[in-house]
């Protein structure tokens, strides 16, 4: 069994990014071919489980990812669920709020795109952009995002008293992994096109962002909605344990495939 204890925020407590080393390996006893290896495996039981999931259509799976930039939410996405029925998956990108979500409370455009029963939902960013980039950026007053907190806590522990499993993950890279990263962007004509100069800008308030993402962890991992965070600098661990993740949530839901509506004893097709 993967050990993901280690990976957990510990509810109530204090929090230290900083004891959370990005290029950990020790949850895992193997080397990188067989973890690539594992990946692919994880693959295929995740789509056994999402069919059942789907098919029982009594849960709901909602997948929240937060990360510094280049940290691979994308790449996460496109590896972990490589083989699972889109038709029960849906992805949302949270990305500048539009004059309409503006016009409403931070949370509405967010809870539109939480999880019906039977389907997994996955959030490229989420409702904690509201107290990581406005708190970094000074967009509303510090009375206003620290109630967000509070807001946050009770938004989640709704959808889990509905019945939606939550699994939040912060993908957690070096400052040296994401300059690799953004070079390689830069120095590769085919994804050119995902660098902006505003990145360098955000990559210079770093220790703002760790302050921030320090503390909503540790204000927002509850026993029924807990953090994990996964050392992303190794592209192939960050996707391994992501898996784990979910297939011990999925696993715990104990689900079992629905009998069928009528009496199909003795039913031939010819």
């Amino acid at each position: 069994m993967f050990d993901l204890d280690r990976y957990r925020v510990t509810p109530g407590a204090a929090f230290d990014l900083s004891t959370h080393a990005p290029d950990d390996l020790s949850g895992f006893d193997g080397d990188k071919d067989a973890g690539k290896r594992l990946v692919e495996e994880q693959s295929v039981r995740l789509e056994e489980l999402q069919e059942l999931l789907y098919a029982e259509g009594k849960h709901k799976v909602l997948l929240v990812l937060q990360a510094m930039d280049t940290a691979g939410k994308d790449s996460t996405i496109r590896h972990v669920f490589r083989s699972v029925d889109p038709i029960g998956v849906r992805v949302t990108s949270f990305k500048k709020p539009t004059d309409e979500e503006l016009a409403h409370d931070y949370l509405w455009r967010v809870h539109r795109h939480t999880p019906g029963t039977g389907e997994i939902s996955i959030f490229n960013r989420s409702h904690y952009e509201d107290v990581l980039v406005v708190r970094v950026h000074g967009l509303v007053p510090e009375a206003r995002w620290r109630r967000r907190y509070e807001h946050i806590r009770a938004f989640e522990q709704l959808l889990v008293d509905e019945g939606t499993t939550l699994i939040k993950c912060f993908l957690h890279i070096s400052p040296e992994a994401q300059a690799e990263r953004l070079q390689a962007r830069l120095d590769d004509e085919t994804k050119r096109w995902k660098f902006r100069k505003g990145d360098l800008a955000e990559r210079a308030r770093w220790p703002e962002y760790t302050a921030a993402y320090e503390e909503a962890l540790s204000a927002t991992s509850t026993p029924d909605a807990p953090w994990y965070v996964i050392p992303s600098d190794r592209k192939w661990y960050r996707n391994l344990v992501v898996g784990q993740v979910l297939i011990q949530a999925l696993e715990s839901l104990d689900m079992e495939y629905p009998s069928p509506e009528e009496d199909l004893e003795g039913v031939v097709i010819r």
